[in-house]
């Protein structure tokens, strides 16, 4: 059985990828599996969903309302359904049983599609689950990271094996982007279902690399925090409710979540009139846009950002770019303005804003992390969907407000964003500095 790797007979070729990744020899074929593994993931999950967004245009929107309010519940109800199936099942068989149902998910929703008459209740049911399964899909693979890798090796591995989700979040908008005109939106379903079973083979396969070369058949992954979170997804509302700082994050991802509803909204409005499989390019062009910039965002700005101007900087800049970019889209409320508005608002979300979100988490303890997150990510976030979702149909539909009127009031939240953006900045650093200076005392 293989230890750790190190063997002084590897091949030349071994010895220079050793030099340039840290890979050691018998880690080669796992870690080259794992790329593969969380690429057709991403992969897949980006031919499909500038599908659904397509589907939206199709809907007024009340109805797109009533779609995110059932998608809120939904999800809510999966995570803890998955808590409690993981709790009961074996780890080897959660994870491809959850690949295969997904995948066979998608086939139903092909053949709905295309042999029912009228589609409208399958469109609207996959426009929900897709979202559910965006929840799951990565999630579950660095679950399944966790328990295949040591200690040891994830620090060095997990960082290449990261690459193969940015790199598939890239090549799976590229699908419906060129060939959804060619293929139908529809077929492209087929095509990710398909691509959701490969990983089941990979899984195996990683599950023999995991006893034989990577000598790692005692690991186990730790899904206690998870499974907490599944069972008690209410565990986290005192703490949430009884801290000003959390209730910053929870306010400041709130807000986020008004503009990106606000600015999906308008672009759902504006192609309405646009043959569907148009739309999935346009959203599948979209979607790759917002991959590529965010990967070179991430790779040369964000780093430099954060430690050269602070957390408040970080924090508000997007918001204060877009800002801008509503005001602009306030005057001329045309695709290619507003297009351009989500590709900089997704990038920046993605590259910026996200991983300073997630550094506000490190000055609170681990109960706060484990309990009062998930109250964040699921319950406000989701929750913030539904209700800036018919906030927008208010405004709509409701006192009848055009786009550029609409636009206007985005910009003004946006203002809000950043405010909160720079107070939880400035508030993140006077607990990071007594921390420090708390550490330093007790020494």
């Amino acid at each position: 059985m293989a230890t750790n790797g190190t063997n002084d007979n590897n091949g030349p070729i071994e010895r220079i990828i050793k030099a340039a990744t840290k890979i050691e020899a018998n880690e080669l074929k796992a870690t080259i599996l794992s790329f593969l593994f969380v690429f057709t993931l991403m992969a897949a999950y980006f031919i499909l969903r500038p599908v659904r967004d397509a589907l939206s245009s199709d809907w007024s929107d009340a109805e797109l309302s009533w779609l995110w309010t059932s998608t809120f519940f939904f999800s809510f109800v999966a995570v803890s359904v998955y808590g409690a199936v993981m709790s009961r099942v074996q780890f080897k068989n959660l994870v491809p049983g959850v690949y295969a149902f997904f995948s066979f998910s998608f086939f139903a929703f092909y053949f709905g599609s295309s042999f029912v008459e009228n589609p409208a209740y399958i469109d609207k049911s996959f426009y929900v689950w897709l979202s559910v399964f965006s929840l799951f899909h990565v999630s579950v693979f660095w679950s399944f990271m966790s328990d295949l890798f040591s200690r040891n090796q994830a620090p060095r591995l997990f960082g290449i094996i990261a690459t193969g989700a940015s790199t598939g979040a890239i090549v799976g908008p590229t699908i419906p982007t060129f060939f959804a005109d060619s293929l139908g939106a529809t077929n492209l379903m087929l095509i990710a279902a398909v691509m959701l079973l490969i990983p089941i083979v990979i899984i195996r396969e990683l599950e023999k690399l995991k006893v034989s070369e990577l000598g790692n058949k005692n690991v186990q992954a730790d899904l206690s925090a998870q499974q907490a979170i599944g069972k008690n997804p209410f565990a986290g509302f005192e703490l949430f409710f009884r801290k000003p700082f959390l209730l910053g994050i929870g306010l400041f991802i709130l807000l986020y979540v008004a503009i990106s509803t606000f600015v999906y909204f308008e672009i759902k409005n504006l192609l309405v009139d646009v043959d569907r499989d148009i739309r999935t390019q346009i959203w599948g062009a979209i979607d790759l846009a917002v991959n590529s910039l965010a990967i070179v965002t991430a790779v040369f700005a964000t780093g430099r950002l954060a430690t050269k101007f602070g957390m408040s900087v970080t924090l508000a800049l997007i918001p204060v770019l877009i800002v801008f970019g509503l005001l602009i889209v306030a005057i001329a409320p045309v695709i290619a303005v507003v297009a351009g508005l989500q590709i900089a608002r997704r990038a920046g979300n993605y590259a910026i804003t996200r991983p300073g979100r997630e550094m506000l988490f490190t000055v609170v303890d681990r109960e706060t992390r484990f309990k009062a997150k998930p109250v964040i990510d699921i319950v406000v976030y989701r929750g913030g969907d539904m209700l800036t979702a018919w906030g927008f149909t208010a405004l709509t539909a409701g006192l009848g407000l055009g786009l550029g009127a609409v636009a206007a009031i985005g910009a003004g939240i946006a203002a809000v964003w950043a405010v909160v953006g720079a107070y939880l900045g400035r508030s993140y650093h006077r607990t990071a500095v007594a921390a420090d200076a708390a550490a330093a005392a007790a020494e």
